[in-house]
């Protein structure tokens, strides 16, 4: 489990992690501009979704293994070379471009080896009998752990330009196209032999997700919450420099605590959830997440706004242990790639970065308030539901019945 499981998703965590959050502060500190900066978080996650559908197909169809490694690899090659190319080019157009189309190309690439990892975890979660949530909450806090070091590392780095950071983004990918190899081999692989093709398997997926209702209503609940989740990762850059006069080191400094935070949240989720169940825990981060984005919006300093960000990601970090452990029990294994895909396609991150794109620094607090109150609704009309769903009760076992 450590050496085939979760050493090779600790690297690729940690390349993600810097290449979801480091991205944006790559384009401020090049072009300056806080409308590029939203952009350029529009840009990273546009195509992530359009290859969510093929991703999954082929996580299907040939396994984790092989999709995670060409992933890597393409991505640890393509960083190598916009690095040079930022060398070479003087600042300008050419520099811009580079950049855009580093942090679009880079986010699709993420999310094949983020299926591809997604899909062994669900593979071993499946094979420890009513453990599935201690296998996920380890899954969780390694890429925790990564979002803690991703940001602050890659906020760091960009003080000496770009060139540092994105060397580093280059050898963990590479580093994570090795480790790929050793992962162990998902059922995905023989019974998909010959499936449909991408589209044929994106209908499977929607069959899929329309057939579990719990399945559905956590997506639904969990979309509103990435949206604030985007939204902030996005605005901070701008709010961090702009309204509070911050470096970008402070900026991925934040991301750092907030994932401090998050590994404490979810430690006490993994031993609630014995206890509890999968709705109470879900309801209590529910309630606190709403709480914190309510109030992130008027923030006084940067002292508040790190405090009410690290809240809310510990409270997300409670829902996504139950929407993983959820998932990984209900999703039927030769279709996990494809619906897995489907969930992830309805989530809102392109959204945010657009909102953040057309929206004028001075109105992104009221930005933030207004999401944060459709997120409060929405969360507490999804949990009323949740409350006496069958499946809720049966996916985890009580502690008194575990061996």
């Amino acid at each position: 489990m450590f050496r085939r499981v979760y050493v090779p998703r600790a690297c690729d965590a940690l390349a993600y992690s810097m290449a979801t959050y480091a991205m944006p502060l790559l384009v401020l500190a090049t072009t300056g501009s806080a409308s590029l900066t939203g952009l350029a978080f529009a840009l990273e996650w546009i195509p992530r979704v359009a290859v969510f559908g093929f991703a999954g197909t082929l996580v299907d169809r040939s396994g984790a293994a092989i999709v995670c490694f060409l992933a890597s690899l393409a991505r640890a090659l393509l960083v190598a070379g916009g690095g040079v190319a930022l060398v070479l080019l003087p600042p300008g157009t050419g520099e811009t471009v580079t950049v855009m189309a580093l942090a679009a190309v880079t986010g699709a690439l993420t999310q094949f080896s983020f299926i591809a990892n997604e899909a062994v975890g669900a593979t071993v979660s499946r094979r420890t009998d009513g453990q599935a949530h201690k296998v996920q909450s380890v899954l969780i806090g390694i890429d925790q752990t990564a979002t803690l070091v991703g940001p602050a590392l890659g906020g760091v780095l960009l003080l000496n330009g770009p060139t540092g950071m994105l060397a580093c983004l280059s050898v963990l990918s590479f580093l994570s196209a090795a480790l790929a190899l050793q992962t162990p081999p998902t059922p995905l692989r023989a019974t998909r032999h010959g499936g449909p093709a991408p589209g044929g398997g994106l209908r499977e997926g929607w069959k899929t997700l329309r057939s579990l209702p719990s399945l559905r209503r956590l997506v639904t609940g969990l979309a509103c919450s990435n949206l604030m989740l985007a939204l902030l990762q996005s605005a901070t850059p701008i709010l961090v420099e702009d309204h509070f006069g911050r470096s970008p080191a402070a900026a991925g400094a934040l991301w750092s605590i907030a994932a401090a935070a998050t590994l404490v949240a979810v430690a006490c989720c993994r031993a609630g959830l014995d206890r509890l169940g999968l709705w109470r825990v879900g309801a209590i981060s529910a309630t606190v997440a709403s709480a914190a984005c309510l109030a992130v919006s008027q923030a006084p300093s940067y002292t508040g706004y790190v405090a009410l960000v690290a809240l809310f990601m510990a409270a997300d970090g409670g829902l996504t242990v139950v929407l993983r452990t959820l998932r990984s029990q209900v999703i039927p294994p030769a279709a996990f790639g494809t619906t897995l895909s489907l969930t992830i396609l309805l989530l809102p991150f392109p959204v945010a970065g657009l909102l953040l794109a057309l929206t004028p620094p001075p109105y992104l607090n009221g930005l933030i308030g207004a999401c944060a109150l459709v997120q409060a609704l929405i969360l507490l009309v999804t949990f009323l539901r949740l409350r006496n769903d069958p499946m809720l009760r049966t996916t985890t076992v009580p502690a008194h019945r575990k061996t």
